[in-house]
């Protein structure tokens, strides 16, 4: 468990304000279609162009291209089958996303193992001396084979980054594309030059033989669209207590409560970037007399039942380390909570707002951010405005049921596709570890609630 302190106003939250709208805004103005022209080619529509650009100019989007991977060197663990697709064997460089592999990337027909470098060293077979998952990108040794424990072995393969272009228009009226460079994850929209205009994004997500209609991403807006505040807001409803203290500037301690986004050790810059530290630092601006101590209780890989199931002692026992903090202020964020239908999201929750009640903490249920697309049963990253997970619509139930305080950060999810952004590209594990852009709509979704 770690305690941060964070007294007054705090100005961090502007730095990443400034950065996101750096990638999102554009100048006021009607929204510019993208149309396919071709397997490469895209014909870009802007309806505010003065002259006969408007009828459309065709973009030549240059295709994918493989990476060629010689004679990478290191030892195999023992294949493991059972393992999911990231932790079955040794990573492949080329295709490594933070703590996992992006999946898809590998040429399944490249791989190659040798025992040293060149074609002239001895080459091994798979399903006799190693075993690889080629659509994660694993590869480990079978423990009958010829490769020895601990013998540093020779692999050759081929693999097709990700990438994110940018649609952009220049004064001068003509529509540019900026490409984006390569990367194996979180692929970052391009910058655009001084006096243009974002006009969306092109999505390359690895090795596609031609542009579809899933692959473009004009900008329709330009931030996710704030609802009017309304009087009362809803903290001042349903978190009097918290409120309270946050405008008499009497201590205030907020227990960040979830699992590996909240703990976020996978950050460069945690301490700052994470969703509870931009939270409690804007907080901190919009009451300047606040005194706000924030404490975190997170476990990465868990849920709320582990939480539940450990037993008194345990590093993360339930009762000990998230109510034996006694925190004013709990906010859970719990994606691995995401298996729960709405009947047992009732009855897990339940339990856990009887147990805040009786030790006087007010609660913010934090819906979960988007995760990838095959995880959700979705099929693309546009037009996916609704949260098609039973878990997301349990929490929303509910909240409004017990009058618990609802931070929906999914909704800002899933609007990201209209602001140009495939939401995965926000991912460094290209699976659900959101980036700082990630974590900020988390404490937007958390602002949203207070005056």
């Amino acid at each position: 468990m770690r305690s941060h302190r964070f007294w007054g106003a705090l100005v961090y939250a502007a730095r990443w304000t400034a950065c996101w709208g750096a990638i999102l805004t554009l100048d006021a103005g009607a929204a510019a279609r993208f149309e396919l022209a071709g397997d490469w080619e895209v014909r870009v529509i802007n309806p505010d162009s003065p002259d006969a650009r408007s009828v459309g100019q065709v973009l030549r989007v240059p295709p994918p291209e493989w990476v060629v991977v010689k004679d990478e060197q290191s030892p195999l663990p023992l294949f493991n089958p059972k393992a999911s697709g990231w932790t079955k064997g040794l990573k492949l460089a080329g295709v490594r996303a933070q703590e996992t592999t992006t999946p898809g990337l590998l040429d399944p027909e490249s791989l190659v193992v040798r025992s040293g470098p060149g074609l002239q060293a001895e080459t091994y077979q798979c399903g006799l001396d190693y075993d690889a998952d080629l659509s994660w990108g694993t590869v480990g040794r079978l423990p009958n084979g010829r490769i020895k424990e601990n013998q540093t072995v020779s692999l050759s393969y081929r693999y097709t980054p990700m990438r994110l272009d940018a649609v952009a228009q220049g004064q001068d009226g003509k529509i540019l594309l900026r490409r984006g460079e390569p990367r194996a994850a979180a692929p970052q929209p391009p910058e655009v030059g001084v006096g243009e205009r974002r006009l969306g994004n092109i999505y390359l997500p690895g090795p596609i033989f031609r542009l579809t209609k899933d692959h473009l991403f004009p900008i329709l807006e330009t931030a996710f669209p704030e609802p009017p505040k309304p009087s009362p807001a809803p903290a001042e409803k349903l978190l009097p207590k918290t409120m309270k203290k946050l405008r008499s500037g009497q201590p205030l301690r907020v227990l960040a409560w979830g699992d590996s986004v909240t703990d976020a050790s996978y950050l460069p810059n945690r301490d700052t970037d994470r969703w509870q530290a931009q939270f409690v630092a804007r907080l901190g601006q919009r009451f300047p007399s606040a005194k706000i101590e924030l404490v975190t209780e997170a476990w990465g890989g868990r849920n709320t039942g582990s939480y539940l199931a450990e037993p008194p002692g345990s590093p993360h026992n339930y009762r000990e380390k998230v109510l034996g903090a006694k925190p004013d202020l709990i906010v859970s964020e719990f994606v691995n909570d995401a298996g729960l239908k709405p009947a047992q999201v009732g009855e897990r929750y339940g339990k856990l707002l009887k147990d805040f009640q009786e030790i006087g903490a007010e609660w913010i249920i934090l819906t979960p951010h988007y995760v990838r697309p095959d995880w959700m049963g979705l099929t693309r990253e546009r037009e996916i405005d609704e949260d098609p997970r039973p878990y997301v619509a349990g929490l929303r139930q509910f909240a409004a049921a017990h009058s618990v305080a609802l931070a929906d950060a999914s909704r800002r999810y899933g609007r990201l596709w209209r602001q140009g952004l495939p939401y995965n590209t926000l991912m460094l594990n290209s699976i659900n570890h959101p980036d700082a852009r990630g974590m900020k709509l988390f404490a937007d979704a958390l602002m949203e609630l207070f005056p």
